[in-house]
């Protein structure tokens, strides 16, 4: 499977995400730089987090307007692949092409901590290989990670299951103090209605390599390639 890791001028964990999906789970991974608009023939394009352009406006607005993302918008629409970590999925919600937006932190400070999460559905590539009982420790690294959507949207995404992530707490549990920014409904990712773009705040990128000591997020990127076996 081959897989296009976005770079803009401020990204700062594409080679993470390079790395593992490349070195550790051993794909075939190119860089599409943020002013081309060719996707070199990729199947997934992944867009990582950082600080896209500075983070100057709204986090993700200028970069949603890079050349690339005319191309991303295409591939999409026509049904290909694509994920946003963090500062991506705020770009692919600028982009349009995920419901809702991401707002400052209820605490309007900066987070940087592990936490917990657990899959909200299975009906998606991205979860359909996780234990729904099973609780992830997964990284975050955000100001604006507040997720928000109006009510009527947010019916929506619970009507068809395209919330993908839920925060929680150790044990599972769903409450406010684990909820690290003030997403509504503990929401830490979302898929679109056709479930083919994915965004989520925290990083799996960051929990998938044994050295690190947690390896919760390769189960998140091997659920996407277990759903392409024999595909």
């Amino acid at each position: 499977m081959k897989f296009g890791v976005i770079v803009f001028p401020g990204s700062n964990c594409d080679h993470d995400l390079i790395y593992v999906l490349s070195e550790i789970l051993g794909n075939d991974v190119v860089e599409l730089w943020h002013k081309d608009k060719d996707l070199k023939g990729v199947d997934f394009v992944m867009v990582p987090g950082g600080f896209s352009y500075g983070d100057y406006l709204r986090s993700g607005a200028i970069a949603r307007f890079s050349p690339v993302m005319e191309s991303v918008i295409d591939h999409c629409n026509q049904g290909g692949y694509a994920m946003g970590i963090c500062n991506g999925f705020q770009i692919l919600c600028e982009a349009g092409l995920l419901p809702g937006t991401l707002l400052h932190n209820t605490q309007h400070k900066f987070i940087c901590k592990n936490l917990y999460l657990k899959p909200a559905t299975r009906s998606t590539i991205v979860t359909s290989s996780l234990d729904s009982d099973r609780v992830l420790k997964i990284p975050v690294a955000h100001g604006e990670g507040r997720y928000y959507a109006p009510d009527d949207i947010l019916r929506q995404l619970n009507e068809n299951q395209q919330v993908i992530f839920r925060y929680c707490d150790q044990e599972g549990h769903f409450n406010s103090k684990a909820n690290p920014n003030g997403s509504l409904e503990n929401i830490a990712g979302v898929t679109n209605a056709g479930k083919n773009v994915f965004g989520m705040m925290p990083h799996p990128e960051r929990a998938a390599d044994k050295l690190l000591g947690n390896e919760d997020g390769k189960l998140i990127f091997k659920s996407i390639l277990n759903s392409f076996v024999g595909a």
